[in-house]
Order: C-alpha cells, then structure tokens, then sequence
C-alpha cells in the first residue's frame, strides 16, 4: 500500500457544471479552512496529490484517478446533504472503493444539521452505497457535523493508523459536541 497520509474528500457533484450550485461549495471551504493561515485547520487533501481530473475525462480515467487517489488515503470525509443522490453518482463509486478495496475509515459530515446524536435519523439521505455497507463487519464510520473543530478531531484521530471506529454507526457523545459549540 502506498504511503497513506491523505484526507480523500467526497460529495455529489449533482451534475451540475455551476459548483456554487452542488455540494462543491462544502469541499472549497474545507480548502478554505487549510489555505488560512490564521485558522487552525490542517488538512494533507488527497486530490492535490495525482493529476487534476477534468469534467470531459473518459469515465475510466476519472476511476483510474479515484482509486489513485484512496490508495494514499488514511480517511474520506463524505460531504452529505438532503440532495446527495441515493444512485448514479460517483459518490457511490468513491464510498465502494473507499470501503471494499481500501479500508478507509468514513468521515461522514452533514452541513445541513447542527449536530449529530442519532445516526439513523439520517438514513433518508445516504447513498446506496452507504447504505448497503453501514451495518457490515469491519465498517468504520463517524457521524458528524460540518464544523471545523469536529472535523479536524475527526481526521486527526480516525484514520487507517489511528484510533478505529465499532462499526458504521459512530458520533461525537453530547458532551463534545457541547465542548464545540454545536449544541447549546
């Protein structure tokens, strides 16, 4: 296995051509987050690491770049929102690989909810892909909100060489999500 240090970010394009229109806006400000200086953020992004993909690339390329890309990756942060397609997105692909080739520990962030504490009530908007794999053996995922702090501990602490999850049903007790604000 490659050198596995990277952070493997994945959403739903949602066919759109326009980014401020798809779940892309999420990825640009985790982006955002790393490029300041003055936030503490750190993210080593496992796009930045291959060749740039672009949206006329053959279908067999864009895969080839994708299982590139998870196999130097400790995590994936999955971006989900209420618009993240159940199938025929890449996303799909992406969670596929990440869980069956490549073992990598999930990173599930929801920018549409302040805080997380009941997994399952969130079930309507996962993949199919998620879906079939959450309750298997070997899964590892958290559950978290899209915020910064719950994201840095998570990608610092969750990875192939970190510390493991139970199984695909994981968040951040109240008490942390308190400590960051996410629950008042």
């Amino acid at each position: 296995m490659a050198n596995r240090t990277g952070t493997y970010v994945a959403f739903d394009g949602l066919g759109e051509k326009d980014p401020t229109k798809s779940d892309f806006r999420y990825y640009s400000t985790i982006q955002a987050w790393s490029a300041n200086k003055n936030i503490k953020f750190s993210l080593t992004n496992s796009h930045e690491k291959t060749d740039a993909v672009r949206d006329t690339s053959k279908r067999t390329t864009l895969y080839a770049r994708i299982q590139e890309r998870l196999k130097s990756s400790k995590n994936m942060l999955v971006i989900l929102t209420k618009k993240t397609r159940f199938t025929g997105s890449v996303l799909s692909y992406e969670i596929e690989q990440a869980i069956d080739t490549y073992k990598i520990p999930l990173i599930i962030a929801y920018p549409e909810f302040s805080s997380i504490l009941n997994v399952e009530s969130h079930s309507d908007i996962w993949p199919k892909a998620l879906a079939e794999r959450i309750n298997n053996t070997g899964v590892e995922a958290i559950h978290i909100a899209f915020a910064k702090d719950c994201i840095m501990d998570a990608i610092t602490r969750f990875h192939v060489n970190g510390e493991h999850l139970s199984d695909g049903k994981n968040y951040y007790n109240r008490d942390a999500q308190i400590k960051w604000g996410l629950i008042r």
